[in-house]
């Protein structure tokens, strides 16, 4: 693999930690800003807004530019809303700037992923991505728990200007390590990347990933009450039981990869039907502290192991322009997010228990199988021509019809 790919690796852990690390710093923020912790929790949402609405909106900007400059700009975008975030004097101020980081986040990923995978052969694409994406999961390992200390102790403003460092390292690492030519401006331009989204199969897969990553965040939304009251780990603990769904994150992306280049739809299936199981077996195994802990490290497998197939599809069916849909899958990863803590919460609040979230989440992982399932089959027909013969007898027909209508 390329070195190459450990720049687009860097931006992904920078992109990670700060989208992560504001739940950890809420209590701080509000404390220091004199805010509620449900008013500094919008704080996330504005981030996660940003995110959905600058994913295509910025890849269609760019949709001309060298990848490499573009990259290089989102860094830059990302360094300045993080820059602004720690200097931000009150509430107004830093949820325009969390906004404003938010932005860079979808498009980097879409158009890094598109970079990654022209660095590789054709059979190593799927773990191109993977290893890109490995910046962002290692970031819930090191990055996101290393930025909330940082904050508790030398203050939440220091936290971002320590994740602005990042990105400028990120900006150097892609500026030196990825070469102008291996990232030419794309042919198609906008109008060829809007093309692309008018594909059916492009929006199925696009679905899937809301549907498929909503299953994950039902349940991770609400892992911190499931820890706590029905596995009965002390609050202290959750920070570092985190940290193991980080590491089976990152497992769950690299085995994906590898085994996406192989059987790309098979990964797919698999890393569904292993969800659904995993959340089925939740209420079980949250029952006990050991089974608990486990319990976090198979949900971050299982999920993160459909990550690279979904991008990779995305970008197979978007082949004309694959920038712009390759963003918006990362709009909506965002989406899942915002949908499935919104369905785990009404799980919660319609008194099904604790555990109830994870239940909801089996639901939308089954409702991802078939989606998937409705992509594949349209896949089929579209790719797989008819059978011999079926083409015989239609060629055959005009052969002996011809001449009857003739005489």
């Amino acid at each position: 693999m390329p070195l190459a790919l450990l720049a687009l690796a860097v931006g992904a852990f920078g992109l990670g930690t700060t989208e992560f690390v504001m739940m950890g710093l809420l209590p701080d923020v509000a404390d220091d800003l004199h805010i509620s912790i449900p008013t500094a929790g919008h704080l996330v949402s504005a981030y996660a807004l940003g995110v959905v609405i600058g994913a295509p909106l910025l890849a269609a900007l760019t949709a001309r530019l060298p990848r490499r400059t573009v990259l290089i700009s989102l860094m830059g975008l990302f360094v300045a809303g993080n820059a602004l975030s720690a200097l931000a004097p009150g509430y107004d101020s830093l949820l325009a700037a969390r906004f404003l980081s938010g932005l860079p986040h979808g498009a980097f990923f879409g158009v890094g992923a598109v970079v990654a995978t022209g660095l590789v052969a054709p059979e190593r694409k799927a773990r191109s991505v993977s290893l890109m994406f490995m910046g962002l999961t290692v970031a819930n390992i090191a990055g996101v728990p290393v930025a909330t200390l940082m904050g508790q102790h030398l203050g939440w403003r220091a936290t971002f200007l320590g994740v602005s460092m990042i990105g400028v390292a990120a900006m150097a690492a892609v500026f030196f390590l990825i070469h102008p030519t291996h990232t030419p401006a794309p042919t198609t331009g906008l109008r060829g990347e809007l093309t692309a989204l008018r594909s059916l199969p492009v929006w199925l897969a696009l679905a899937t990933t809301v549907v498929g990553f909503g299953a994950l965040f039902s349940a991770y939304s609400y892992i911190t009450p499931m820890l706590t009251h029905s596995a009965g780990y002390a609050e202290g603990s959750v920070t570092l039981l985190l940290a193991l769904f980080g590491v089976g994150a990152t497992i769950g992306n690299l085995v994906g990869g590898r085994l996406a280049d192989h059987a790309m739809r098979g990964t797919l299936f698999g890393g569904l039907a292993s969800m659904v199981a995993v959340l089925l077996l939740f209420p079980l195994l949250m029952r006990a502290e050991w089974s608990a802990a486990l319990a976090v490290v198979l949900l971050g497998v299982a999920a993160f192991v459909t990550g690279s197939p979904l991008q990779l599809m995305v970008m197979e069916r978007a082949a004309a322009g694959p920038s712009l849909a390759s963003s918006a899958n990362q709009a909506a990863f965002n989406l899942a997010n915002a949908g499935g803590a919104w369905i785990g919460g009404v799980a919660l609040a319609a008194g099904f228990g604790v555990t109830s979230p994870s239940l909801a989440g089996a639901a939308l992982a089954v409702l991802g199988l078939g989606v998937a399932s409705v992509a594949y089959a349209v896949d089929r027909r579209r790719e797989v021509p008819a059978p011999a013969h079926v083409r015989v007898v239609a060629s055959h027909v005009p052969e002996t019809a011809e001449p009857a209508h003739s005489s």
